[in-house]
């Protein structure tokens, strides 16, 4: 991967995602290589145009010949699990034989906030497989996306006329988690109103001293409006870069990054103990047949988890 390997980071991402036993591993050898990439989250409502404005802003980006990476949220079935793929499909028609545009499409998994839990872990990869942007597009449910705003140095909701968007955004929040709005699709009747009426929304959801987010009106599938997109989003960047926000944005994700996998080692032991351990059968006994507690059997099981952790801990 880090020698430029386009299969060899396709099948590392594949562990990455299923969360391999070897993940930690892994990403013990990736973590020193990441770093520099600049990630751009797209969220808003399914239709919106956010595939093809993220399509369009690659394709621009790489022919100034900067190297670039799509990771596109798609729903995953409830039933089989599996992700559509729909994004990655109609991307790869437009970007597939680029060099320097990789795209990987990951299953939602049933995650809240529009992200999959392996998100964070692909973008590191992407990041140390020496990608100088990294795209995330949400899966688009337009409502509590804002999984998004953790991982990305910049987000940028997109919206369109006749949805109901500016409603939903209103309604949702979402106006308040992107550093620039983009109303696509903006040669669609009714374009003119909502960009005027979202400038006020703009301007009224920003509070004192903070930044008020761009409205650029775009028509992707044209390419118009891109560049001027792609301006907005460096100003954006100098001016994070300038007042500190983008170091405390990424002092957060890297918060975060460590408290999920924490979480991910404890539920790993947690997972290996339920299955193994007599005294958690015995507990789940006197709580079915001789009617005890569940939250007390809890407190007892949680003390004998926890000694099980430092044995387990003093094993290695």
């Amino acid at each position: 991967m880090l020698n430029g390997s386009v299969r060899a980071t396709a099948r590392l991402i594949t562990l990455v995602e299923a969360n391999d036993s070897s993940v930690p591993e892994i990403m013990k050898q990736v973590y020193p290589h990441s770093g520099k990439a600049y990630v751009i989250g797209f969220t808003g409502a399914p239709g919106a145009g956010k595939s093809t404005v993220v399509g369009k802003l690659a394709r621009l980006l790489d022919q100034s010949g900067k190297k670039v990476a799509i990771i596109a949220i798609d729903p995953s079935s409830p039933f089989t699990g599996g992700a559509l793929l729909g994004d990655r499909i109609r991307m790869m028609e437009d970007l597939g034989t680029k060099q320097n545009v990789f795209i990987r499409s990951l299953g939602s998994r049933g995650e809240m906030g529009g992200l999959s839990e392996a998100t964070y872990r692909v973008a590191n990869v992407l990041d140390a497989f020496g990608k100088d942007y990294i795209f995330v597009e949400t899966v688009g449910a337009g409502q509590a996306e804002i999984e998004v705003t953790k991982l990305a140095d910049s987000v940028v909701v997109v919206l369109s006329p006749g949805m109901g968007d500016e409603i939903q955004a209103m309604k949702a929040g979402t106006m308040e988690i992107g550093d620039i709005v983009v109303l696509n699709k903006a040669d669609q009747a009714g374009a003119d109103m909502l960009a005027s009426s979202l400038k006020v929304a703009l301007h009224w959801a920003t509070k004192n001293g903070e930044r008020e987010p761009v409205l650029v009106k775009t028509i992707a599938v044209q390419q118009k409006g891109i560049e001027e997109l792609w301006k907005e989003l460096e100003v954006y960047r100098d001016y994070s870069i300038e007042n500190g926000q983008l170091k405390q944005r990424r002092e957060k994700r890297i918060r975060i990054e460590i408290c999920k996998i924490m979480e991910d080692k404890i539920m790993r032991y947690l997972d290996k103990f339920t299955s193994d351990s007599k005294e958690f059968d015995q507990g789940i006994k006197e709580v079915s047949i001789d009617n005890k507690n569940p939250s007390q059997q809890a407190e007892v099981l949680l003390e004998t988890f926890l000694s099980y952790l430092k044995q387990q801990e003093n094993l290695k």
